[in-house]
């Protein structure tokens, strides 16, 4: 699904240096790497405080620590999603307010969350899913007229710009209260390991996620706050900001090979291409198509005997999963998640599809498809 060794390839220099240089200094946590890769995020995503963190899933519980979110606060989030999403608001004794999704963009529905809101709501998260934003406009002016607050999950659109009203442009993950993402290998900006990061302009909220990601620390054993250890370490800081310089390239080629699937797909009637929201550039974390009377099982297997992978993003909806069956929701609340975990089918998307490769591959989806 993605060719990192290739990625790494057209890089390696760059990033042998970053990785030699750590070694040298042995300045392994919280070294110059990691605060260059800090500096250099906030100028790309033109924000003022960037808290880099041990990974995507500790990005989201320190941001709803920081904003001193209680047990038993509700949290309005999307059913469609990796189960990170809601795994922290059940960890932190919140209650997560599962909703649907739009059927063309995959993201959080709006006339969905405003339903949803009580006087126990106290925030919103919404995911930006597989590469392009929600609608962040409409939310924010939610969440003002309701007083939430807005956690943006951007860890799978890292490098989206989102498009006001008035023609004004800001990085997905900067327009909410507090943004999250995650550097997980596969993720568009990824490191060699695990990594993620916290985002926001309100100074003092900034200065409460460092103290949280260091043991609750200000000063160096004294403990003014109750935090966990999450940090992203130099060698991996290293990586990304090598990375970093080439994420809007990255971008670029993405947006290109989904553009190849696009035109070869269109218009098949047992296939839709993903809808591009019109107020959100995609950045293609994911290139996922809805099937319609397709045996996705059979079509996997069809793909992995010409050695073309494929997952299904996501199988089970969040609000059916053993883990977080709840009696507020059963089978059939959420139609359009439903059946988007029955239908839809992720293709390889990454940097290094070159012609033959993307060739090969709407090849052989079609040759399933149509037979």
């Amino acid at each position: 699904m993605v060719d990192l060794h290739s990625q790494y390839l057209h890089i390696k220099p760059g990033i042998d240096k970053g990785i030699q240089d750590v070694i040298d200094s042995c300045a392994f946590i919280n070294g110059p790497a990691v605060k260059n890769f800090q500096e250099g995020l906030e100028k790309y995503l033109g924000i003022k405080h960037v808290i880099p963190c041990a990974n995507g899933t500790d990005a989201l519980q320190v941001s709803m620590m920081a904003l001193g979110l209680q047990p038993g606060d509700e949290v309005i989030t999307t059913s469609f999603t990796f189960i990170a999403t809601a795994e922290v608001i059940a960890l932190l004794k919140l209650t997560p307010v599962l909703v649907d999704v739009d059927p063309g963009t995959f993201n959080i529905d709006l006339k969905s969350i405003e339903k949803a809101i009580t006087p126990e709501t106290k925030a919103i998260v919404p995911v930006h899913l597989f590469g392009q934003c929600a609608p962040m406009e409409e939310i924010m002016a939610l969440a003002k007229k309701h007083n939430l607050f807005v956690i943006e999950d951007n860890c799978q659109a890292i490098g989206s710009d989102y498009i006001f009203n008035d023609g004004s442009r800001k990085k997905g993950g900067t327009i909410g209260h507090v943004g999250c993402t995650s550097f997980f290998p596969s993720k568009n900006l990824g490191c060699y390991g695990d990594g993620g990061a916290i985002f926001t302009n309100d100074d003092e909220l900034a200065k409460q996620l460092r103290v949280i990601v260091n043991h609750g620390m200000v000063v160096r054993y004294y403990h003014d706050v109750i935090g966990v250890n999450s940090r992203l370490d130099s060698i991996q800081a290293a990586i990304l900001n090598v990375k970093l310089a080439h994420l809007d390239e990255y971008a670029a080629k993405r947006r290109a090979a989904a553009d190849f699937y696009d035109k070869a797909f269109a218009n098949n009637p047992r296939l839709t291409t993903p809808a591009r929201y019109a107020k959100s550039t995609h950045v293609f974390h994911q290139y996922t198509l809805v099937t319609r009377d397709v045996d996705r099982k059979s079509l996997i297997n069809h793909l992995a005997v010409k050695e073309i992978p494929a997952m299904i993003y996501y199988p089970v909806p969040l609000h059916l999963q053993k883990a977080y069956l709840d009696p507020r929701y059963k089978p059939g609340d959420f139609p359009v998640t439903e059946a988007l975990s029955k239908s839809v089918i992720s293709l390889p998307m990454h940097t290094e599809l070159d012609d033959e490769q993307l060739n090969h591959i709407v090849t052989s989806v079609l040759e399933f498809v149509n037979r």
